[in-house]
């Protein structure tokens, strides 16, 4: 099939009983709404690099043009993606790639918040790494990051502290392939958010995340890297960071201290 063509739903219809086959249940025809499709087809075009971060995609009536629908469906479509923060509008300038290196989404997946909300922010984190070493990957690690179980991976552990007080400790492991080069010095000398970092130099876009929260109780290393009590709870938040094309290219497990702070959710 041609690139950038959308495919025919034909084939989904199937056989029916009057041709001869015996009636069973129900099969639901596998569809999606054209808007839809259209939003796929740009997800190409963003997955390939044909748009990089920061810069302008086509009209929506290029668009429109290029995919032979109408200039509605292809507004519903980047209306999507504008939701899931992948594009951005910018009154009376067009339609950008969005980038983590924008000061409003340089911390979009830093979910603590001061007590006082918001508008209490401490600025941006001071960060300490304490590790950033080759290594190969478990087959936890391998499972979250679908590689093989002692493929190459680079783990780094480090320390986010708001006003000096160390607040979060994470670790992340990352394939290593794609971050080829990536060091503690480099690491500890970028002074934007690590997800622009990653994109600007390795061109690794995280786009979407999962996570998994819990409560549990420090051990005596995460003790001293906290600086706090053997009976001081933390919120244990595992996260695996994607790519597009749901690729994951990131596992995070970070401890988060919330005597001071909360950790913040927006549900639709």
């Amino acid at each position: 099939m041609p690139a950038n063509t959308l495919p025919s739903n034909d084939s989904a219809l199937g056989a029916t009983a009057d041709q001869g086959m015996v009636p069973g249940p129900a099969v639901t025809p596998a569809f999606s709404p054209l808007y839809q499709q259209i939003k796929a087809l740009i997800l190409q075009s963003l997955q390939s690099g044909e748009w990089k971060p920061s810069t302008a995609i086509p009209s929506e009536q290029e668009l429109a043009g290029r995919y032979r629908v109408s200039q509605g469906t292809v507004r519903k479509a980047i209306d999507e993606l504008a939701a899931e923060n992948l594009v951005v509008r910018r009154q009376g300038k067009g339609t950008f790639v969005a980038t983590h290196a924008e000061r409003h989404t340089q911390y979009r997946f830093l979910r603590l918040v001061p007590e006082g909300g918001e508008q209490a922010h401490e600025g941006p984190a001071e960060r300490r790494i304490i590790d950033c070493k080759r290594t190969r990957a478990t087959a936890d690690v391998a499972r979250a990051l679908s590689l093989r179980a002692g493929d190459a991976v680079l783990q780094v552990r480090r320390v986010l502290s708001f006003a000096g007080t160390p607040t979060i400790l994470e670790d992340l492991w990352l394939p290593g392939g794609p971050f080829k080069g990536l060091t503690a010095e480099r690491l500890n000398s970028y002074n934007g958010a690590m997800y622009a970092l990653f994109e600007t130099e390795f061109g690794v876009r995280m786009v979407r995340a999962e996570e998994k929260i819990k409560a549990v109780l420090p051990d005596a290393e995460q003790r001293g890297l906290l600086q706090t009590g053997a009976q001081t709870p933390l919120l244990s938040v595992e996260r695996t960071a994607f790519t597009y094309n749901d690729l994951p290219m990131e596992l995070r497990r970070g401890l988060y201290l919330t005597d001071t702070h909360y950790y913040r959710n927006a549900l639709n």
